[in-house]
């Protein structure tokens, strides 16, 4: 063999020394380079699909999560709103706060105890983070009330579905100290229709569908309020299911048991209380369906629903003593009752079951032990 010929397969061996060309490149063959190319392709494709599914797996979560914000905490006020006022309450005096800010914050414990992961979520994100939930979450809040009003329109317009709708749903719609069956010309039901001044229909009279039998006590006007049929009916479509509409059994004071599989109100079915908010939905929804508006908004001719539903809303939260809420507290059980029946095992704390015998006679059992020993 030549010596230029060692010289070669000396350098071109397995474990020659490799000299990269003048440019500092080292050359390699262009299908192992395609091949590394396209294993990096693939691994970008594959890290961009488990991206895209995670995100498209949070939008979900959060859009779905978003249906309880309409339903049990706030019909109108931003959630940025709330987060706001509880940061206030977190570096000011709060003594002095204003009906309005009362109301936000109730707003905020009201979303934390529905969504009880959305606290601790908005201590960890930042601000871009934070506000992209919040429009997820908004989008799913507007799409479940948008559902809700086309499926009560339907319901309510069969419920009533007699001689002349439009008169059922007149005297439904009226405040209740009037009396709309008078049938002169000067009547309730002429000066509503006239929009005369002496008949203002507007947010500031409840309507005598909130009331039990559809009728007002002028002397008592608490009597009955938030107990009619059409509100338990309504209420039931919307948190329980359509056709557990059909089950309410009227006025009075009877319990009613709903069947709640697949239920779209899912947290207020886990939690199986009623809530104050999710009364002031129904209300607001209710009179929205027994309207002669199609679409959806904020003031109706003298009616402002944002307001209608602070005035429901205050009637439960902003009481003017203990009295008051004793009467509010009995009223929430009368609406748990007609809604999810008589059971009551989501009372059974622990404070509740260590007053009961079964703890009692163990803590006997166990005192005994103690006496017998210590006897010795």
């Amino acid at each position: 063999m030549s010596e230029s010929s060692g010289e070669h397969d000396h350098h071109s061996g397995p474990h020659s020394l490799i000299i990269p060309d003048a440019s500092g490149v080292i050359p390699t063959s262009a299908e192992a380079r395609s091949k590394r190319h396209i294993a990096a392709l693939e691994e970008e494709l594959e890290m961009a699909k488990f991206e895209r599914g995670t995100k498209q797996r949070k939008t979900t979560y959060f859009v779905s999560q978003g249906c309880v914000i309409r339903r049990m905490v706030a019909l109108y006020i931003s959630l940025e709103d709330l987060i706001a006022e509880n940061d206030r309450r977190c570096e000011e005096h709060w003594e002095n706060s204003t009906p309005n800010q009362n109301r936000l914050q109730r707003g905020y414990i009201a979303m934390v105890q529905s969504l009880l992961w959305i606290h601790e979520k908005l201590a960890k994100l930042d601000v871009n983070d934070t506000d992209d939930m919040l429009k997820k979450m908004k989008r799913g809040a507007d799409a479940a009330r948008s559902d809700d009003t086309s499926t009560l329109k339907d319901l309510i317009a069969a419920w009533v579905n007699e001689t002349s709708v439009h008169d059922v749903c007149g005297n439904l719609l009226c405040p209740a100290k009037w009396d709309w069956s008078k049938g002169d010309l000067d009547s309730v039901k002429a000066g509503i229709r006239n929009r005369t001044s002496e008949y203002i229909v507007s947010e500031n009279s409840w309507p005598r569908f909130v009331y039990e039998g559809y009728s007002v006590n002028g002397s008592d006007l608490e009597q009955g309020l938030f107990k009619s049929r059409i509100l338990v009916q309504a209420f039931k479509a919307t948190f329980t299911s359509p056709s557990s509409a059909k089950e309410a059994d009227g006025d009075g004071d009877g319990a009613t048991s709903s069947k709640t599989t697949g239920a779209p109100g899912g947290h207020l079915i886990r939690s199986r209380k009623v809530t104050p908010r999710s009364i002031a939905y129904v209300v607001c929804q209710v009179r929205f369906a027994l309207s002669s508006v199609s679409s959806w908004r904020t003031v109706d001719g003298d009616f402002d629903y944002e307001a209608f539903w602070n005035n429901v809303v205050d009637f439960f939260e902003d009481v003017p003593g203990p009295v008051a809420q004793r009467r509010v507290d009995t009223l929430l059980e009368w609406w748990t009752r007609k809604v999810f029946g008589t059971n009551h095992r989501e009372d059974l704390t622990p404070e509740v079951v260590s007053k009961m015998s079964v703890t009692a006679l163990a803590e006997q059992r166990k005192a005994l032990e103690d006496t017998y020993f210590d006897s010795d």
